[in-house]
């Protein structure tokens, strides 16, 4: 049998420079653990662009539609904030979500015992945390038509659409319920049913799923806004929480805070089974592509390595390698090693970009 694919798309600013460190880390498994991946890399957003005068190829879509997972570091610069916004390098990320029809993006919320200091909430509401948010991601807000600027008599009008179908929100809310039995057993379904009848469609899918497939697992439901507050208040109150594209996106960036720093957080987007039984998948850490540090070796390549172990969990069914690379990460984290966005208010001199990376391949060689 061939070994499990990989396109590595590094992207943009930062991209390359964390991507890099995941790549040490899969040659790793290849070498130590006779786990092998055929790695393959391309081009997208800015880099694309540049190259080939668009965001991402036509090829390259194929290439990531062939692939067992996509590996993406970041995209984005403001070198290309000038370009008409079909062709931003942004399209290209989202040009992958919708054409893989990759509709559940999980993002971890996970606290590591070393960094419970870093949070901006005190200590003990932070430490242990552990949620995952479950965010529908092809559908609702920022793909919903009509969308666009148009003029109405002597002004101009923004308008985007929320759309959701029964069968969008159920397939996301399985995918939440299937998450929640391997955690914690809790859904907490966030929606706005008070004001948007899209809200309301999406709370009586979530509890019509809930009552004919996962009665076993606990479901409560929150409107979205009090989530947030929730969110800051007392956090571990949460397992899995499902919810839509836009809130989705403003929950899950307002959880990454909990944690102390988006250089920790990486993401999983999901979608229908292959013929070969793996979901289509694309892995991608939640930072952006942090220009102003770009090339300085000062990145975090935390969230992207972060976001391989999700990829040998869910894609590749290696859920004791995913927790020994969890695992290598925390006991370096807890010897006091720190790339720059890491260091407390005592300050302390960071590690660069490779020496995290070569620091978690000792963990990793450590722990066989």
């Amino acid at each position: 049998m061939s070994n499990p694919s990989l396109l590595i798309l590094a992207g943009d600013g930062i991209g390359p420079e964390v991507m890099g460190e995941v790549v040490k880390i899969i040659d790793w498994y290849g070498e130590k653990r006779d786990l092998k991946f055929d790695v393959s890399h391309d081009l997208v957003g800015g880099a694309a662009y540049d190259a080939h005068g668009t965001p991402l190829t036509d090829e390259t879509m194929a290439r990531a539609q062939d692939a067992d997972a996509v590996l993406l570091g970041a995209v984005g610069g403001p070198k290309y904030d000038v370009l008409d916004f079909s062709v931003k390098p942004e399209r290209g990320l989202l040009r992958l979500r919708k054409e893989m029809d990759l509709f559940s993006n999980l993002r971890p919320a996970q606290c590591f015992d070393a960094l419970a200091d870093f949070s901006s909430l005190k200590k003990d509401v932070v430490a242990g945390l552990d949620i995952m948010i479950v965010r529908e991601l092809t559908s609702g807000v920022y793909f919903g038509e009509p969308r666009g600027i148009f003029t109405e008599g002597n002004e101009r009008v923004g308008i985007n659409t929320q759309r959701y179908t029964e069968s969008e929100i159920a397939r996301v809310a399985r995918s939440a319920f299937e998450l929640a039995r391997k955690r914690g057993n809790k859904v907490c379904s966030m929606e706005k049913a008070n004001v948007m009848e899209s809200g309301i469609l999406w709370r009586e899918v979530v509890t019509e799923i809930h009552a004919k497939e996962y009665a076993d697992v606990e479901l409560s439901h929150m409107y979205a806004d009090a989530g947030a507050m929730q969110l800051c208040r007392w956090p571990k109150q949460f397992d899995v929480i499902v919810t839509d594209n836009l809130f989705g996106d403003l929950l899950s960036d307002a959880a990454a805070m909990l944690t102390g720093s988006l250089g920790m957080l990486p993401s999983a987007s999901l979608g229908a089974p292959m013929a070969n039984g793996r979901p289509k998948a694309l892995y991608e850490p939640v930072h952006g592509s942090a220009p102003d540090i770009a090339g300085q070796g000062k990145a975090n390549p935390i969230a992207c390595i972060l976001s391989f172990a999700m990829a040998l969990r869910y894609s590749f069914d290696e859920g004791e390698e995913a927790t020994r690379l969890e695992s290598a990460i925390e006991k370096v984290l807890a010897d006091g090693v720190r790339t720059a966005d890491l260091l407390g208010p005592e300050g302390g001199s960071p590690v660069s970009t490779s020496e995290m990376g070569d620091k978690i391949v000792e963990a990793l060689n450590a722990s066989l």
